[in-house]
């Protein structure tokens, strides 16, 4: 079974910085790529962030640029988000999602996203 389990989000101020992580279990971690997504207070899923299985190429959402940086530890299964200046509107729950075809799990596309996420929420 593939499991996901992100953490640490949580109430920051605009400007301040958060780190989020996603262990990953049930897959060959290192074989897949990874991305971050985010559900926005009223909006629907949105991409964020993505990192090849080779660790070396990433993409990054326009809003975003300069500011998150996502990396993983193929030795650990965990995937990382750098969050900087943090604005009000990177409010929201993020959630960590593979290109593994899992059976039965949660899709936004071609990634598979089956975890609860975790909320990070940003005040002015």
């Amino acid at each position: 079974e593939v499991q996901l389990v992100e953490s640490g989000g949580g109430l920051v101020q605009t400007g301040e910085s958060l780190t989020l992580s996603c262990e990953a279990s049930g897959f060959t971690f290192s074989a897949y790529s990874m991305s971050w997504f985010r559900q926005t207070p009223g909006q629907g899923l949105e991409w964020v962030a993505e990192i090849h299985f080779d660790n070396v190429r990433t993409f990054y959402e326009e809003s975003v640029k300069g500011r998150f940086t996502i990396s993983r530890d193929n030795a650990k299964s965990t995937l990382y988000l750098q969050m900087n200046s943090l604005k009000t509107n990177d409010t929201g729950r993020y959630y960590c999602a593979t290109s593994f075809r899992a059976p039965d799990c949660r899709l936004s596309g071609a990634w598979c996203y089956p975890g609860q996420g975790t909320q990070v929420t940003v005040s002015s």
